[in-house]
């Protein structure tokens, strides 16, 4: 599936144009191809043949349950050729773009506890404040049972990468541009049942060491389990969470032991030893998922770097030539990266 981009102006898309041109041999436009989506052509409609269109890829159609945001970045969501009055226009929709450098759109956030999605659309960004952004913005990352950090994790590299090359070049500068978030809202493999904790041996994984992968895969499927399961299920996750974590235990300490202290990491699995205690303690009394949530949903963000997440930049039709840093875009950027690690460090 394919999603249609307006292009009015001919400037910018002369620009963009050079982006996805299958001649292009500029290095800093090729990379800037790794943070697009997927490029299909130009399109006309047969009514107005001299409006063009962008064919561009559905970032979302690989997921099962997509939990979508888009956040306009930028500290200014006009263009240097815009008139007064829409100045004016753009400034007063969110007079913080300035301070805070970037504006949530909208959302639209997979809740596994009901099976439904919660939506946010643009007044409810419009009404986040400096000292309520961080909140805002952490909605979107928690799935009605815990804070998924993984994802959190995953999308903090993936604008850092973005940054990155927004701080090395100086040929394009971005307006009224957003980032498109997308994260795995659903278990990430239905079929696999947390009891089984065998069955990571049974797909080939030797001498009782779990991939990251895996571990992420026990991550997102913990939170699929219904109290209404409380006899059978949650009794043997009690029996099984032991031998998860001494495969765990394994996995961590091989890819890590360099990156942690033996402090942190003797906390880490006396944490891990604790809750799995009260899992066990616990199983009969319909307490199972939020102890689930205290082993699952806070590992340290290094384990849960893989998650399944897409940041994609999206909205072109703004982009013009520039021979200085955007440094707006940079600025909203540092801002949501610093919002987001302060979400992950709480």
């Amino acid at each position: 599936m394919n999603v249609i981009n307006s292009l009015s102006a001919p400037l910018p898309f002369s620009n963009l144009f050079q982006v996805y041109d299958s001649d292009c041999c500029d290095s800093v436009l090729l990379e800037l191809r790794e943070y697009l989506p997927k490029y299909f052509g130009v399109w006309s409609p047969p009514t107005a043949p001299n409006d063009m269109y962008l064919k561009l890829e559905d970032v979302t159609c690989k997921f099962n349950k997509p939990c979508i945001m888009d956040v306009k970045i930028g500290q200014k969501s006009y263009d240097p050729y815009a008139s007064a009055e829409k100045i004016q226009q753009q400034v007063s929709k969110y007079p913080l773009m300035e301070e805070i450098g970037f504006l949530l759109l909208g959302m639209r956030v997979y809740h596994v506890s009901s099976d439904s999605y919660e939506m946010q659309n643009q007044h409810y960004g419009r009404s986040l404040t400096k000292e309520t952004v961080k909140d805002g913005i952490s909605k979107f990352f928690h799935n009605g049972y815990c804070l998924r950090k993984d994802a959190i994790a995953a999308s903090i590299q993936k604008i850092e990468k973005i940054l990155k090359w927004f701080e090395g070049q100086k040929q394009l500068n971005f307006y009224a541009s957003s980032l498109l978030f997308v994260y795995e809202g659903s278990s990430q493999t239905p079929t696999m049942q947390l009891s089984d904790v065998t069955l990571a041996e049974k797909r080939g994984v030797s001498k009782g060491l779990l991939s990251g992968e895996d571990i992420l895969e026990y991550n997102n499927n913990i939170h699929v389990l219904s109290s209404t399961e409380n006899g059978k299920i949650e009794a043997s996750v009690s029996k099984g969470l032991s031998k998860f974590y001494a495969l765990h235990k394994k996995a961590y300490s091989k890819r890590h032991h360099s990156q942690l202290s033996l402090k942190v990491e003797s906390l880490e699995q006396d944490n891990m030893w604790k809750s799995s205690t009260c899992i066990a303690q616990e199983h009969l009394n319909g307490n199972i998922i939020p102890q689930l949530e205290k082993v699952f949903c806070h590992m340290p963000a290094e384990i849960k770097e893989s998650a399944k997440v897409e940041v994609r930049m999206i909205d072109f039709a703004h982009v013009f030539p520039s021979n200085t840093k955007d440094e707006g875009y940079v600025y909203g950027l540092k801002n949501l990266i610093t919002v987001l690690k302060n979400i992950l460090d709480n």
